[in-house]
């Protein structure tokens, strides 16, 4: 089939073009050269392309041989001279995007799959890391937005720094005692403190307050992913993207993005986090932040590793411990303070810990082990979700090196760590160690703590 007029080179592709999968694949991936391939599969010259895009033919000729293209206005250009919905490339996500996409998932989000919200989502992120203007735009919400109490109709600096508090206080109950028992004020003191948007202020004042509603939105996010609510999740870090660009602050992009690529590493969809770290590595090139590069490095070495890709997770935790080690002197934001030498401990144990579980065993719990401990040394009862989370971890290395005796006295700790912390996610961290105990249940150490897994999960 020819998708394209005889008579005239500047006649566009057929849009249906767009939606095969081969296609769309490519697209996504942003190869050029496939996307070419396929175009001069169905009857398009490399002189029709040439004079949609603006390109010389010999320019199309060396791209159809395999030069890639990586600038991002060229990139436009071709999506824009082609017709292509730019947020099937990632770019900015437009109307023509956000059209088919509404067309392919129907009227009614609460069947919307799973894999459509993540290349919403993407697509969404892509385009507010790039740089385009979607604030107040629809980010494709996923829940009602709360209800609204009074707030003043000026604002100066001392309001938005009572908003700064207010975040730091509920983030501190959310490491203490988990998302599920502070979620709901942060929900509140967000309703109230979104209203400050209506009030006049100066400039920079204005500025301020959209990175601390950023800030607050992304703690609503972390909270209802630590409850287990994915879509308001995704939600809150949609908005709190928005407002981050609009703020200026890109540090805040890229800790938002981690955020979300974390959601994503939690539902065992490692491809999705990927590309959100990835997205991120882009906004914390231009702050120059090694401390932020060192977080999404790492985040990428989990992400290997649950691919079972040992090399580029291996190399990546190197890359991240030159970059920490670089920003030992650098200011330190908020929001990226829980970034210290102790989580960075914490890290590396738990990257170890996933190549022990899927690669080997005997090479990687010796590394695991006294990275966790180091780690869970330095955790204070502030700190409870943090130190359950490596205590089970610890747990699980001990059971992969046979030793069920120090399996059980860890895994016991951290189930105890756990007693009143309000976090779906503890229960989902212990699934791995309570399977292979299971598999060692003959070992009476190993059933034990199997069994006390069980009635804690059920609880």
């Amino acid at each position: 089939m020819n998708v394209i007029g005889s008579q005239a080179s500047s006649v566009t592709p057929d849009p249906k073009v767009w939606e095969q999968r081969e296609m769309r694949d490519a697209l996504a991936q942003r190869d050029v050269s496939t996307v070419y391939r396929l175009l001069r599969r169905v009857g398009v010259s490399q002189r029709q392309i040439a004079a949609l895009t603006g390109q010389s033919q010999s320019e199309v000729s060396e791209i159809l041989k395999g030069r890639q293209v990586m600038a991002y206005d060229v990139l436009a250009r071709i999506a824009d001279g082609l017709c292509i919905p730019r947020g099937y490339m990632g770019l900015a996500y437009d109307e023509a995007t956000r059209v088919r996409v509404a067309e392919r998932i129907g009227d009614s989000q609460a069947e919307e799959e799973e894999s459509v919200k993540r290349r919403r989502f993407l697509a969404h992120a892509a385009s507010v890391t790039m740089g385009a203007a979607v604030l107040g735009a629809d980010s494709g919400s996923w829940v009602p937005s709360p209800a609204h109490t009074p707030a003043p109709a000026r604002i100066g600096f001392t309001d938005v720094r009572q908003v700064e508090a207010a975040t730091r206080a509920l983030r501190a109950l959310d490491y203490q005692y988990g998302g599920g028992f502070c979620r709901d004020a942060v929900v509140a003191q967000l309703s109230w403190a979104q209203q400050l948007l209506h009030a006049s202020a100066q400039g920079k004042v204005k500025d301020r307050l959209f990175v601390a509603l950023a800030d607050m939105h992304g703690l609503a996010g972390w909270t209802a992913f630590d409850t287990g609510l994915l879509d308001s999740a995704r939600d809150h870090y949609g908005r709190a993207l928005e407002f981050a660009k609009q703020g200026g602050d890109n540090t805040l992009v890229a800790n938002l993005l981690y955020r979300m690529g974390r959601v994503y590493l939690h539902y065992k969809s490692p491809d999705d986090a990927l590309k959100m770290f990835q997205l991120g590595q882009i906004a914390a090139q231009e702050t120059a932040s090694d401390r932020t590069i060192s977080l999404l490095c790492m985040n990428e070495a989990w992400a290997y590793a649950l691919m079972g890709r040992e090399e580029q997770a291996m190399k990546l935790v190197g890359m991240a411990r030159d970059r920490f080690d670089k920003a030992q002197d650098e200011p330190v934001p908020i929001w990226l303070k829980f970034f210290d030498q102790n989580d960075f401990h914490a890290m590396v144990g738990t990257v170890h810990t996933v190549l022990a579980h899927r690669v080997d065993a005997r090479k990687y719990t010796k590394i695991a082990i006294p990275e966790l401990t180091s780690a869970i040394g330095g955790y204070g009862h502030d700190m409870a979700r943090s130190r359950a989370f490596n205590l089970t971890s610890l747990s699980l290395n001990h059971v992969l090196q046979g030793d069920a005796d120090k399996a059980l006295e860890v895994g016991q700790k951290a189930l105890e760590s756990s007693d009143g912390v309000k976090s779906a996610r503890i229960a989902d961290r212990m699934k791995p160690l309570y399977q292979e105990a299971v598999v060692r249940s003959a070992n009476p150490n190993a059933r034990e703590l199997a069994e006390r897994i069980a009635r804690f999960r059920a609880a």
